[in-house]
C-alpha cells in the first residue's frame, strides 16, 4: 500500500531529435511547480523527467551526421538539462531510455508479457510514417499522408510481435467509468471514450532489425527491437526500479501509482490507452490522473519552423527572467486548454499583476513603514471590522490557492491570491495611512501597515514554487528568509500575524520594475517574424461583427510603432448613459451547437429569470471554466439571433479581435448591480 505522505509527478520523456521549445518548457514548469508545492507541504516528492532516445528518427539523424546513435543522443540530451537548470527545474530523477536500468526493465516486461501469452508473432502490412513512427490505415491518411505530421508514408509488409491490447480494452473502459478524474480535463476524457467506442486492436510492439536497429533488443528474438513508444512509456516505472517479478523496489512501492502524468494532448491516446492496458497486463494500477494540456500558438499563429516563430525559452529567460516566464505560462491560460503566447500579453500581465498589484503593495507598505515607523515591522492593533474582513479573505485565498494548485488549476490559484493582493491595495486606500500619520494615530498606523506587509508575506510564501527567486526577493524586503523545506501550514500562512514586530525592513526596491515597452531583442524578433510576412490572421479576418478583410496590398505596420485605432466620433455623457451595464453571474455555459466560436450562457443579472447570452469567446475559454464567474453585461442591448439562438445582452470582454479576458469587478457583488 502506497504511503499517504508521498507524491509522484512526471513529464513525458522528450524526444531528443527536437530542441526544447515552449511546449516542453510548459509541461516541465507545471510539473516543477506542483513538485515544489508538495515538498513545501511536507510530502516526500519524486519528480521525474527525461528523454526518449530510441527510434528511427534518431538512427537517421545519427547516420546523416556520420556518428553513432549513442553519440548523437549523448549530445542531444544536453540542451534539455541546460534549459531545465536555467528555468530552476528541480527534478528528482532524469531518465534516459538508453540507460541500462531502463533497458533491463523493458526486456523483463516483454519477457513477462510473452510468458503469459500477451505477445504473439504475426504478419502485418500497412502505411508506415517514419516521422510519427507508427502505422496508419488507409482511412486514417489525409491526402495520402500521415495525419499527425503531414509527411509521406510508405507501404510496409513485415512480421512483428504484437501486444494483446484488445484483451484489456473493456477493463480500461470500466476503469475510466469508475474513476471520473482519471483523465483531465473533461474534454480529453471524452476524446478517449470516443476512441474506446470503436474496436480496439492489438498493438505492434517491435520493429525488424533489418529496417530499424536502434532500439531495445527483444530478449528471445534478435531479429527485432522494441517499438519506441512501448519502450518509452515504461520509463515511468523503470525509474522507480520496477521489476515484473519478485519483491517491488522501495521507490516503486512508495510512489506508484503516480499522482500526475502531465502530457501534451498529442500523446493522450498513447498514455490513456497503450500505457494503461500495458499496466493492466502487468497487474498494476494506472496513474491516478493523466492531465493533458493544450497547444500554444504564437502571436495568433501556429508555432512553426517555417514561419520562424518557434519560441526559444532561452530568449524569454534572457529578456524577462525565468520566474516571470514561469508565472506567465501558468497564469495566462487554463491548464489543459490551448492558448496563445503573445509578448504583448506577457508585458501586460507582468505590469498588471506583478508591477502594479503585488509590486505596488510591497513598495507602498515598505516605503510608508520606513518613513513613519522607523523602517521596522509595526505592531498589530486591535482589529476593526475591516481588519476581520481582510483576515477572512486571507483565509479563503490561501485555502483556495492550495486547492486549485493541487488540482492543476493554476490560473484559479493565482486569481484567488491576487484577490487578496488587490484587497491589500484597496485597504491602504480606505485606511489612508498618511491621514493616520497626520492625526498622530501611531497605533492604528502601525497596525494597518503591518497587515499590508503580512499580505506580501502571504504572497511571497505561496509563490515560492512558481517564482522561486522573486519570492525570496520579496521576503528579503520584509526582513525574513523563506524556508523552501518548511512543512507549510496553510492556517499559519493565512494568519496576518506571521511577521515579528520590530523586524528591520530592507530599503524599498522594485522587485518587478514596470515594463514601458518590449525589450529590443523581442521587438526585433517580432519585426522579423510578423513584419516581413503576412499580417497575423486576426488582422485579415473579419471579426464577429463582419467586415471586409484587408487588401493584400495594405502596408505592413512596423511592430515598434503603435498602430493608431480608427478614429471614432466623441460621444456625450448622455450618449454613454444610454448603455446599461450590470454585474452578472454565469449560471450555465455550453458550446453553441452550430458554431464552433460561440458559447451560450445563462446569466443571472438580478432579474426574475436568467438571460440567454451568446458570446464569441469559444477560442479563449472552455465553457465549464466560466460557470460561477462574475461578469459585466450590457443589459439594454436589442436582442439578436446568433446562429439560431437569441442573445439577450452582451458580456463585456477585453481585447480586439482576439479576446484576452472577460471584464469583471474587483470584488463580489450581487447580480444586477449597476456598473457606471
Amino acid at each position: 500500500m502506497r504511503p499517504d505522505d508521498t507524491y509522484y509527478v512526471t513529464t513525458p520523456i522528450y524526444y531528443v531529435n527536437d530542441k526544447p521549445h515552449l511546449g516542453h518548457a510548459y509541461t516541465t514548469i507545471a510539473a516543477d511547480v506542483v513538485a515544489r508545492w508538495h515538498r513545501l507541504r511536507g510530502q516526500r516528492v519524486h519528480f521525474l523527467t527525461g528523454v526518449d532516445e530510441h527510434g528511427q528518427k534518431v538512427l537517421e539523424a545519427a547516420t546523416r551526421r556520420g556518428i553513432s546513435p549513442q553519440q548523437h543522443v549523448d549530445e542531444m540530451v544536453e540542451p534539455y538539462k541546460a534549459l531545465w537548470e536555467r528555468l530552476g527545474i528541480e527534478y528528482d530523477d532524469f531518465i534516459r531510455t538508453t540507460e541500462p536500468r531502463h533497458e533491463r526493465v523493458v526486456q523483463a516486461v516483454l519477457q513477462r508479457l510473452k510468458d503469459q501469452g500477451d505477445l504473439y508473432l504475426d504478419a502485418y502490412e500497412g502505411w508506415y510514417s517514419t516521422a510519427a513512427e507508427r502505422f496508419w490505415t488507409e482511412k486514417d491518411l489525409v491526402d495520402g499522408k500521415c495525419p499527425d505530421t503531414g509527411q509521406p508514408v510508405e507501404w510496409v509488409q513485415e512480421e512483428n510481435w504484437f501486444f494483446r491490447m484488445s484483451k484489456y480494452a473493456d477493463q480500461l473502459r470500466d476503469w475510466i467509468a469508475d474513476h471520473p478524474d482519471f483523465i483531465r480535463p473533461e474534454s480529453r476524457r471524452n476524446e478517449v471514450l470516443g476512441y474506446l467506442r470503436k474496436e480496439v486492436g492489438d498493438l505492434c510492439v517491435t520493429r525488424p532489425v533489418s529496417r530499424m536497429s536502434w532500439g531495445v533488443p527483444l530478449p528471445w528474438d534478435d531479429r527485432f527491437v522494441t517499438y519506441v513508444w512501448f519502450d518509452a512509456l515504461l520509463n515511468y516505472i523503470s525509474a522507480l526500479g520496477y521489476t515484473p517479478d519478485g519483491e517491488p523496489a522501495a521507490d516503486f512501492r512508495d510512489f506508484w501509482p503516480a499522482d500526475h502524468h502531465l502530457i501534451g494532448k498529442d500523446i493522450l491516446t498513447t498514455h490513456a490507452v497503450y500505457w494503461s492496458t500495458m499496466l493492466f497486463a502487468l497487474g498494476e494500477r494506472p496513474a491516478r490522473q493523466l492531465y493533458a494540456h493544450g497547444w500554444w500558438t504564437v502571436e495568433g499563429r501556429k508555432m512553426s519552423k517555417s514561419l520562424g516563430n518557434v519560441v526559444d525559452p532561452h530568449l524569454l529567460i534572457d529578456e524577462y527572467g525565468a520566474d516571470v516566464f514561469r508565472y506567465f505560462v501558468l497564469r495566462e491560460i487554463p491548464f489543459g486548454y490551448d492558448g496563445d503566447f503573445s509578448h504583448q500579453a506577457l508585458m501586460e500581465r507582468f505590469n498588471a499583476d506583478l508591477a502594479n498589484d503585488l509590486g505596488n503593495l510591497l513598495h507602498r507598505s515598505v516605503s510608508m513603514s520606513a518613513r513613519w515607523l522607523g523602517g521596522e515591522v509595526g505592531a498589530l492593533d486591535a482589529p476593526t471590522e475591516a481588519d476581520v474582513a481582510l483576515q477572512e479573505l486571507a483565509d479563503r485565498a490561501v485555502a483556495t490557492y492550495a486547492a486549485e494548485l493541487e488540482a492543476l488549476q493554476f490560473h484559479k490559484a493565482f486569481e484567488a491570491l491576487w484577490e487578496l493582493v488587490r484587497a491589500g491595495n484597496k485597504y491602504i486606500d480606505t485606511e489612508q495611512p498618511w491621514a493616520l500619520n497626520r492625526q498622530g494615530d501611531e497605533e492604528r498606523l502601525a497596525g494597518v501597515l503591518r497587515r499590508c506587509l503580512e499580505i506580501v508575506r502571504v504572497a511571497a510564501t505561496l509563490l515560492q514554487p512558481v517564482m522561486p527567486q522573486k519570492s525570496h526577493e520579496l521576503a528579503r524586503q520584509l526582513g525574513i528568509v523563506l524556508d523552501d523545506d518548511e512543512h507549510l501550514s496553510l492556517e499559519g500562512v493565512a494568519r496576518l500575524d506571521g511577521l515579528e514586530a520590530g523586524t528591520p525592513l530592507a530599503p524599498a526596491r522594485p522587485v518587478f520594475p514596470r515594463m514601458q515597452e518590449l525589450p529590443p531583442r523581442i521587438r526585433a524578433l517580432l519585426a522579423e517574424t510578423l513584419g516581413t510576412q503576412a499580417d497575423p490572421p486576426s488582422r485579415s479576418e473579419p471579426d464577429a461583427g463582419g467586415g471586409a478583410a484587408e487588401s493584400a496590398s495594405s502596408p505592413t505596420p512596423n511592430p515598434e510603432t503603435p498602430v493608431a485605432e480608427e478614429q471614432t466620433p466623441l460621444i456625450s455623457i448622455d450618449d454613454f448613459a444610454k448603455v446599461q451595464l450590470r454585474t452578472g453571474r454565469i449560471l450555465e455555459a455550453r458550446k453553441h451547437p452550430d458554431a464552433d466560436r460561440l458559447l451560450v450562457f445563462k446569466v443571472d443579472v438580478g432579474e426574475e429569470q436568467p438571460r440567454t447570452i451568446v458570446a464569441g469567446i469559444a477560442s479563449r475559454y472552455e465553457p465549464e471554466l466560466l460557470v460561477g464567474q462574475q461578469v459585466v453585461v450590457v443589459t439594454n442591448l436589442k436582442p439578436a439571433r446568433l446562429r439560431g439562438i437569441e442573445s439577450q445582452g452582451m458580456i463585456l470582454a477585453a481585447g480586439g479581435k482576439q479576446v484576452r479576458g472577460l471584464v469583471g469587478v474587483s470584488e463580489p457583488l450581487p447580480p444586477g448591480t449597476i456598473v457606471r
